[in-house]
């Protein structure tokens, strides 16, 4: 399994995944799901995926050949509507391609995809693409989105997250719902991939990979959780 998050902020974009593709006794593998295109001036896209890890292999193959051809290339769209579009497509017939092998022997080749960025001419953009090939943008209403194993992230986002939220404490809170969620599901792991894109910058460089013995993300999630041993400790006695 796998959690992906992205946040839209009046700031920026900002992205984060763990990399943990299997879980077992004794199979572990990592493979990053955080991936990014850029041509420097006009489009900078991220890719968040979740799902059949041969399909995203295969969907990204085809993407990076696409960034080559001009003509049908994802630097030819004029709106990330429409590049969410194009990629919708594509990801749809990889998904057929998997089912109709003669290998397939009941699989899953399902795959959700997060895709934010910024072409010029717009605002940046966050879109949630499903396996269908149909997709749901982001709002002031609902400025993140979350992609696999969600559901022990979420609370933090929500109480938290607000369009005019600075985004270096949104990527806090993103970290913090990874570490949330890696705390109750062994499914998701590290390494984390995490990047912070700003407004209209069309810079994808400010991202980082987060390892097991990263300093600052120890000392952070320690803080956290003394932290909120330290709230319950305050807290008046309920009364019954």
């Amino acid at each position: 399994m796998t959690y992906c998050v992205a946040i839209k902020l009046d700031e920026g974009l900002v992205f984060a995944s763990d990399t943990r593709t299997n879980a077992g006794v004794d199979h572990v593998a990592t493979y990053r799901k955080l991936f990014t295109f850029s041509n420097n001036h006009s489009h900078s896209l991220v890719l968040l995926s979740a799902g059949n890890l041969a399909t995203t292999q295969a969907l990204m193959e085809r993407l990076n050949r696409l960034t080559d051809a001009s003509s049908e290339g994802l630097f030819s769209d004029d709106s990330l509507f429409d590049v969410a579009k194009r990629i919708g497509k594509h990801l749809v017939a990889v998904i057929q391609e998997g089912e109709e092998s003669n290998a397939n022997q009941g699989v899953n080749f399902s795959c959700n995809l997060i895709l934010g960025g910024q072409v010029m001419g717009e605002a940046p953009r966050l879109f949630h693409i499903y396996p269908q090939g149909n997709f749901i943008e982001a709002s002031a209403e609902t400025p993140f989105m979350q992609i696999g194993e969600e559901k022990y992230g979420k609370p933090i986002l929500d109480r938290i997250i607000q369009p005019h939220t600075p985004i270096d404490r949104a990527l806090i809170c993103a970290l913090l719902s990874i570490d949330s969620t890696m705390k109750s599901n062994m499914t998701v792991d590290m390494p984390l991939d995490i990047l912070i894109y700003t407004k209209d910058s069309h810079d994808l460089s400010h991202q980082r990979r987060i390892e097991r013995d990263d300093e600052d993300f120890l000392a952070m999630r320690k803080y956290w959780g003394t932290g909120l041993r330290r709230i319950i400790d305050e807290l008046a006695p309920f009364q019954l």
